[in-house]
């Protein structure tokens, strides 16, 4: 796998005959899912078809922020910052957490009153974060040549390490008596009276009353084969690290040009602050309507391509029995070749800002692929089609951060636990409904 190194989680080679949720998808809302629902005394299989945390939750850009998200999903970012300032002690490991603090730049005036009229929805929350003027921002780092007409610092935000943070809450919940299955696909789902009784996996049958679905990109796909459906498309963004580098940002840094973010062995992650690549796949056209408001929303920052993906998903298929091996057994990492030119041009950028990064050495390149909803608000909830079923996707880029609060509410939400925030957002039905898609300013 080229992309990045991730701790390794050695899978358990036996399958259990029976538990009492399976969890579907080792990235960073599986596992935390799965830590929740283990620590609360359920018995939890969690099935992986790759490596723990080998897709986007390891090659993100390892922000945990509460800025400038979508105002729907700052109740739970909150929660997700007061879990991420215990998760080290909790699991026992290093996730590569400090709360180091996110800088957004203000290109010009207009920007500036946007950050600002943002900011207010952390009212109530007691988080420190303020606008910066243009004078406070040089002051800040008097070593950048950017002009801007301010920022929005939000020091209550922080950074982990990606490829340690889905590794390092998937063993703690092994410590809490849940299996790990690594390499190991579900195929789908046995009901027994139109509930959920169990699954299949290409290792053998697994009985369970509930099932959860954390499969990020694969999440439509899998639905799919259920019979429900889930517009869902994806996103590629590149992302490159530098090794050590003294003198750059303490904090987590978002321009239109760049985005970079200082990493625990004093490295730096860096990427395109604002130019994402989206493949024209057959999925595009069955879900264009759907879409169409995110498009006229976005189109700025998306460059649009048609070549070998088209094809490669136009080859998998949409429908398979249990007892033949599924696609997910045929495509264990999605690994996308990272585009160069567009992080190359976030490096030149970055070094026009910063000059300290003309001394940056790339020491690896990777890309990822995001899942996105219309609306680019996650999907976090029990579906009424298949009782026991339930399901936590469509993260839109933002799964990272606000990954172990999504685990904690759909624990909620399978518990039958008062939920953490309102879970109305969130609902599986608000694309099928007729709720209008809204797409509210955020990143």
């Amino acid at each position: 796998m080229p992309g990045p190194y991730v701790v390794p989680v050695q899978g358990d080679a036996e399958l259990p005959k029976e538990v009492d949720v399976v969890v579907i998808g080792g990235g960073i809302i599986g596992t935390s899912t799965s830590l929740e629902l283990a620590e609360r005394g359920m018995r939890v299989a969690l099935c992986e078809k790759g490596g723990i945390g080998h897709e986007q939750s390891s090659r993100n850009w390892g922000w945990v922020r509460i800025s400038r998200r979508d105002p729907r999903e700052v109740p739970l970012m909150a929660e997700a910052l007061r879990i991420w300032a215990d998760l080290d002690r909790r699991t026992g490991r290093d996730t590569g957490y400090k709360r180091a603090g996110i800088v957004f730049t203000c290109a010009d005036d207009r920007a500036y009153a946007e950050h600002e009229r943002w900011n207010e929805n952390l009212e109530g929350y007691q988080l420190e974060s303020r606008m910066l003027s243009a004078k406070d921002f040089r002051e800040k780092y008097p070593g950048s040549d950017m002009k801007l007409a301010g920022a929005l610092y939000t020091a209550a935000d922080g950074r982990a390490e990606p490829q340690k943070a889905a590794p390092a809450i998937a063993e703690a919940a092994r410590d809490k008596g849940a299996h790990i299955l690594t390499e190991c696909a579900v195929r789908g789902l046995q009901l027994s009276g139109g509930r959920v009784s169990g699954v299949v996996t290409e290792r053998g049958e697994i009985a369970c009353k509930s099932v959860v679905l954390a499969g990020g990109a694969w999440s439509s796909l899998f639905l799919g084969n259920n019979g429900l459906d889930l517009p869902q498309l994806k996103v590629m963004n590149s992302v490159m690290r530098t090794k050590p580098l003294e003198g750059g940002p303490e904090e987590a840094i978002w321009s239109s040009g760049f985005a970079i973010r200082k990493r625990q062995d004093g490295g730096y992650t860096i990427a395109n602050g604002f130019q994402n690549i989206v493949d024209i796949v057959p999925a595009s056209f069955r879900y264009a309507t759907k879409f169409l408001p995110a498009l006229m929303h976005e189109w700025r920052s998306l460059s649009f391509r048609f070549g070998g993906r088209f094809y490669d998903e136009y080859r998998i298929p949409r429908r398979w029995e249990l007892d033949e091996p599924s696609p997910f057994e045929y495509h264990r990492v999605l690994d996308p070749i990272p585009s160069k030119a567009m992080a190359e041009s976030a490096l030149v950028k970055l070094k026009k800002a910063f000059p300290v990064f003309e001394r940056a050495e790339i020491t690896q390149r990777w890309a990822g692929l995001i899942d996105v909803t219309p609306d680019a608000v996650p999907v976090i909830d029990a579906l009424d089609a298949i009782p026991g079923f339930h399901v936590a996707t469509g993260f839109s880029g933002h799964g990272f951060g606000i990954g172990p609060a999504a685990g904690r509410l759909m624990a909620d939400i399978v518990t039958d636990r008062e939920p953490v925030v309102d879970r109305k957002a969130f609902r599986f039905g608000r694309f099928s409904d007729g709720s209008k898609i809204e797409l509210i300013s955020g990143f």
